[in-house]
């Protein structure tokens, strides 16, 4: 994976090939972003900037990891506890040609697939909808939609989701007795270099010494 320092913050999306996905960060074996155990992608690059976001330095479209989608789907499955992966951010929908083909490739392999959005489903149905929207939707076992909305927060270690107008979309049957998950849990994980990431409503993404 190449690291890639930007110079100047961008607020309008870098283009780039549909064989590769700007990202922010990635962690294996996570259990607060979906059901299970999984991969968890933060693509680089959201539009909204809502009050309270967990992730703000994921706003900018500034060049941050640029990875394949053949190298990054490698990672995932090499790892046999992964049995699914979330897309997050940023916004996941922003970069949705190559997700779908990242998407295609779990799938193949027996992995479910999940993403986060601030767009609502209505939204990425229409005619304005992003770049590949309805392609990455017919990818999904569970979207969740919606922005985050600071007033309707919820600080509930049982909730799915982190505001209220967010609502969990289940398209896979098989997954609609696995959504056991809690949103407003802290996660820790501890990279190789020693570096920390912090995952869960309350865990801002980003590294700690």
């Amino acid at each position: 994976m190449s690291n890639l320092i930007a110079k100047s913050s961008t607020i309008t999306p870098v283009e780039i090939s549909s064989e590769y996905l700007n990202i922010m960060g990635y962690i294996d074996e996570s259990e607060v972003n979906g059901p299970g155990c999984r991969a968890v992608v933060w693509v680089q690059g959201c539009k909204r900037g809502c009050a309270g976001c967990f992730n703000p330095d994921s706003w900018s479209f500034d060049m941050n990891q640029l990875i394949s989608v053949e190298e990054l789907a490698n990672k995932i499955l090499n790892n046999p506890r992964n049995t699914g992966v979330t897309f997050s951010g940023g916004e996941p929908f922003l970069q949705a040609s190559a997700l779908t083909e990242l998407a295609k490739i779990l799938k193949s392999n027996g992995l479910n697939v999940m993403s986060f959005s601030g767009f609502t489903l209505q939204e990425l149905e229409s005619k304005n909808a992003p770049v590949a929207a309805q392609e990455l939707l017919s990818q999904l076992d569970i979207l969740i939609d919606g922005p985050f909305i600071e007033t309707l927060a919820i600080h509930s270690p049982n909730s799915l989701v982190s505001s209220s107008n967010q609502q969990v979309r289940v398209f896979n049957p098989e997954l609609k007795n696995q959504l056991n998950w809690a949103s407003d849990r802290l996660e820790i994980h501890v990279l190789k270099d020693g570096s920390r990431i912090f995952t869960g409503y309350w865990g801002q993404l980003g590294l700690g010494e």
